[in-house]
């Protein structure tokens, strides 16, 4: 029993369960033939209605991602980590048994609220862990989800090869792995601290549940000794709460301030809003595009494969970034601009050849160059930051993707705006890229020769020699 007790005591406890969650309610083998199931005999739906259904998707997250940010800190993690899974279960449930394009816009809109949830994931376990292990407990987290992915794309991809289960069973198998995250979810430990509502104020980085609880009786008691004779004892502790919450907000939009007043930070805020924007949209409407140029339902079936393929080789490219010595505070920007322009030949390449497996081959390079930037960014934006301060940067950059996202969704697909078919759409889309190739290839080229100039600058001709090898490395 003791056994037991220093077993859920230590931060392999927390981590073990949370990756179980992250694995069971990432494996969706229906995910890469979503399009496929919503346009064949299920649910014959048409192109134009499946236009219809998406873009709300992408105008949930945005309208709950703030809201959902903040209750995440104020429930402290675990019971948002609930939500999203009773959520993915209602979604995949809704697939499965309701049929017209209002229903399916609903489970779009409950999809939003799931991958808004994803922040409530990611920072549950740095509020039970110590500092120490964040590094580690992040590795494992983020690795089960990608082979949950993995998983569900190659099981999705024998299920259907092989003809072993029909659409609506995979649908069904996925509620059943969902249930399983759903119990696991269930059983996390509460947090007792967060980030910034319940964060300690007694100058130490982690604090025990006995002392927290110490210090809010302490405040409780002089609270009441301040109101002792004015009949308000009831009304306190909710007085107490609001300027908590007005105090935290006040505090999060100072940070949120400083955060972005340093140049190198905002520049990279830009590309992650913008590429993320670029990368949502294309991998929600790629498939439309292989239905588009592959009509017959033959080639559908390797959907599966080709994700797996592209997850597996993206974490590889991701992996592999982390032991490459490059000056990413001098070369980042440039190298933003060139593979983002890669990433756009890509598209272009997926949009005009017309060959499914150009397709395949140009969105498996598209996701990785994007997985490799992305990677890099997320260090050059952490490298400076606290925890604090990289959630909140965290969220605002994915809001600025959402905001822009929807207004390109508005644009360019929903009925309301243009309307576009898939070949217009996946021309925007790579020519939105190429604006982005060419924007940071720029900034990349002026930081670069800014630099060699301050470098001769600050090396006089009689010092050249001594200090060509200190600036070298």
């Amino acid at each position: 029993m003791e056994a037991v007790r220093r077993w859920r005591s230590d931060w392999r406890y927390p981590t073990t369960l949370l990756c179980i969650y992250g694995f069971f309610s990432t494996v969706k083998p229906l995910e890469p033939f979503l399009i496929p199931y919503l346009t064949g005999p299920d649910k014959n739906f048409t192109i134009e209605q499946v236009n219809q259904i998406v873009p709300v998707w992408t105008y949930s997250y945005l309208c709950v991602l703030v809201p959902v940010f903040l209750l995440t800190d104020w429930l402290r993690y675990k019971p948002v980590v609930v939500i999203q899974c009773v959520s993915l279960f209602i979604t995949t449930a809704m697939i499965l048994w309701t049929k017209g394009v209002p229903a399916m816009q609903a489970m779009e809109f409950f999809y939003g609220v799931v991958t808004a949830s994803d922040v409530a994931y990611f920072s549950y376990i740095y509020s039970v862990i110590d500092l120490k292990m964040y590094r580690k407990a992040t590795s494992y987290c983020r690795s089960v989800q990608l082979l949950g992915y993995t998983v569900g794309s190659v099981l999705g991809q024998l299920l259907v090869s092989f003809n072993l289960l029909s659409y609506n069973n995979i649908l069904i198998f996925t509620l059943v792995l969902t249930a399983i995250a759903l119990l696991v979810s269930c059983l996390l430990p509460m947090p007792q601290q967060s980030m910034f509502f319940h964060r300690s104020h007694t100058g130490k980085t982690a604090v025990t549940e006995g002392t927290e609880r110490h210090a809010d009786e302490t405040v409780i008691e002089e609270d009441e000794k301040g109101d002792a004779g004015n009949g308000h004892e009831e009304k306190r502790p909710k007085a107490v709460g609001a300027e908590s919450c007005s105090r935290v907000l006040l505090q999060l939009w100072r940070d949120f301030l400083q955060c972005y007043s340093s140049r190198q930070l905002l520049y990279w805020s830009v590309w992650w809003a913008m590429a993320t924007c670029g990368y949502n949209q294309t991998v929600n409407y790629v498939q439309v595009l292989w239905e588009h140029v592959q009509p017959s339902q033959n080639f559908s079936i390797y959907n599966g494969g080709v994700e797996a393929a592209s997850s597996l080789l993206s974490a590889a490219t991701a992996y592999g970034i982390g032991f490459t010595e490059v000056k990413w505070e001098l070369w980042g920007e440039l190298a933003l601009g060139a593979f983002s322009g890669l990433g756009a030949a890509a598209l272009f390449l997926m949009t005009f050849v017309g060959n499914i497996w150009v397709c395949y081959l140009g969105y498996i390079v598209f996701k990785c160059l994007y997985m490799l930037l992305i990677t890099i960014a997320m260090y050059q934006i952490a490298a400076d930051l606290s925890m604090e301060r990289y959630a909140l940067v965290f969220g605002a950059n994915n809001f600025g993707a959402l905001t822009l996202q929807t207004i390109l969704t508005f644009v360019v697909v929903d009925s309301g705006g243009l309307g576009l078919s898939i070949i217009p759409q996946f021309t925007i889309y790579a020519s939105y890229f190429s604006v982005i190739a060419v924007l940071f290839s720029l900034r990349g080229l002026f930081t670069v020769w800014g630099a060699q100039g301050s470098n001769k600058e600050s090396n006089p001709p009689e010092n050249n020699e001594s200090g060509s090898d200190e600036h070298r490395f």
